[in-house]
This record gives C-alpha cells, sequence and structure tokens, in this order.
C-alpha cells in the first residue's frame, strides 16, 4: 500500500554542513484511503529537500533525539 505524507509541524536540528535532522509531526495519508497520524524523523537537505532512506533516519546521538523532542513539546506536541 502506498502512502503520501502530510507533514503538520516539524522542529531540526542544523549542522555546519547546512544538512538538518528533523523530528516531524506528520499524517500518513494511505492509498486505501485510510490515514494515521504519528512522528518521524527524516534529514534535510542543504537545498530544502527531504532524504528518503527507504524509512530510516540515522540519528547521530541520544543529546540530538532528546533535544528534538524537548522542541516538540514546547510546541505543544502531543
Amino acid at each position: 500500500m502506498k502512502a503520501n505524507v502530510v507533514i503538520k509541524d516539524e522542529v531540526a536540528h542544523m549542522y555546519d554542513s547546512k544538512w538538518s535532522l528533523t523530528f516531524q509531526r506528520v499524517i500518513y495519508m494511505y492509498s486505501d484511503g485510510t490515514s494515521e497520524s504519528g512522528f518521524r524523523f527524516i534529514w534535510r537537505r542543504p537545498d530544502g529537500h527531504l532524504q528518503a532512506a527507504r524509512g530510516q533516519a540515522r540519528i547521530p546521538s541520544r543529546s540530538i533525539l532528546e533535544e528534538l523532542t524537548q522542541a516538540a513539546e514546547l510546541k505543544g506536541w502531543y
């Protein structure tokens, strides 16, 4: 089943290389007409496009993970 992803909000950790690791609040819209809300980590390239990686994003450290989840909490994500 195919899915399109609608990004509702995101927080990011920017790197000197201009890449950023983003934590996103999303809605997965499936080809069968159903949808699911959730979260994902994904890299954003210097040109602003997302870096698809077969559903995986390497998170460099636990401290970055905690930084992103805390930023999301401060924005009121549930």
